[in-house]
């Protein structure tokens, strides 16, 4: 039994000496402390990264169509009012979204930026305005749609009905003020007071998951021979100032980590001997799914963007709509993001290597100062005695 525990004691890697015959140097002292101070910052390191959570990237084809897609949007025209902005919807499938404004508001701001004293306005959709004209035609008071009335909106009795009406007509809204509706709301004296102020636009829109593009432009939108046409004669002005500052813009919901490229983008036009600006942004929409460490699935999108702008001057022939275009592709890709966290045993191998990688090193290190500490002791001696 003895021998056995001999043969045992052989194998034994970590030999002792005796207390007697150790030597503790300063040196050595301070490369421990050193050392320990590493291992200890390593090791805060690798327990945060172990308790962080990663996130694990796939590609697939994406199958899914027919779908909805929510566009956010909160947007700072920093020189055109409120009151001339329109915002249209129109995709590859035929489907157009004229003045929408059913979850869109707007902010009128000074030209410094500062909001003005009245809650954001949520503009009353075409839809209702129709059912205001038919009530109006039930009641005593009918105004006059001169000329433009429809079976679905037969009385006009605000400027802005008055307004629908022309556009769905596909009629220029030329002279306000020859518009009772118009002159005793003061809609004329609105559009100079508002001549000098800015816009916050934001909201939500709701587009069908094929391509398109939406977009924020002057004047009251309508079709007219197929042609998407906005009517600025109204405003009586020669250029439109489209400065702007994207100050959130994503499509879906967001998770952890999402990059929107064109979050606090800035836009100016410093121009003023041409009609405007127009600006294009081409976004390419990639349809992303997000599964949380919980298996719970949420459906978003990434997107990329490539910016454009060019003068609109009707005179050399640039034609053109001063205006702010996003200008949106979808990707046939899906991008699927898994979160994930590291291994206990990851974990455990990795603080292992960082203790025994440190400790070695630094008892190398000890070695090397410890014996050309000796040797260069031993030269001074032989230098003396000779």
């Amino acid at each position: 039994m003895a021998s056995m525990l001999g043969r045992l004691k052989n194998l034994d890697a970590y030999s002792k000496t005796l207390e007697d015959f150790k030597i503790k140097t300063f040196s050595g002292a301070t490369i421990t402390l050193v050392s320990s101070i590493i291992i200890l910052l390593l090791f805060l390191s690798e327990l945060l990264y172990f308790l962080s959570t990663d996130v694990k990237q796939e590609l697939y084809v994406d199958t899914s169509r027919g779908e909805k897609l929510q566009i956010n949007v909160d947007i700072i025209f920093h020189r055109a009012p409120c009151l001339y902005l329109s915002i249209d919807v129109m995709d590859v499938s035929g489907e157009h979204q004229l003045d929408v404004e059913h979850t869109m508001y707007k902010q009128r701001l000074t030209l410094d930026g500062e909001v003005i004293n009245e809650s954001p306005t949520k503009s009353v959709l075409a839809r209702d305005e129709t059912q205001d004209g038919k009530a109006g035609a039930a009641n005593k008071t009918c105004g006059s749609c001169y000329g433009a009335e429809t079976p679905e909106l037969s009385c006009c009795n605000t400027c802005e009905q008055v307004r629908e009406a022309y556009r769905k007509k596909g009629w220029a809204f030329s002279d306000p003020s020859s518009i009772e509706q118009c002159e005793k709301e003061g809609w004329t004296t609105q559009i100079k007071e508002q001549m000098n102020e800015g816009c916050r636009v934001y909201g939500l829109i709701d587009v069908s998951k094929v391509a398109g593009n939406f977009h924020f432009a002057p004047g009251k939108s309508f079709q007219q021979h197929s042609v998407h046409v906005h009517d600025l004669q109204p405003f009586g002005v020669k250029h439109f100032n489209m400065s702007h500052t994207v100050l959130k813009l994503s499509f879906g919901q967001e998770y952890p980590g999402i990059i929107n490229p064109l979050d606090g983008h800035k836009a100016f036009d410093v121009e003023t001997t041409h009609g405007g600006i127009m600006y294009q942004y081409f976004i390419k929409v990639v349809p992303t799914l997000y599964r949380r460490l919980n298996n719970e699935t949420m459906g978003t999108n990434q997107f990329a963007v490539t910016k454009h702008q060019r003068p609109v001057r009707s005179a050399s022939g640039e034609h053109g709509l001063p205006g702010v275009f996003f200008i949106y592709d979808i990707s046939p890709i899906l991008v699927y993001l898994t979160e994930y966290r590291h291994s206990l045993t990851h974990f455990l191998t990795s603080v292992c290597a960082i203790v025994g990688g440190v400790f070695t090193v630094a008892g190398m290190i000890d070695k090397l100062l410890y014996h050309s500490g000796r040797v260069l002791k031993k030269k001074m001696e032989l230098g003396k005695l000779s």
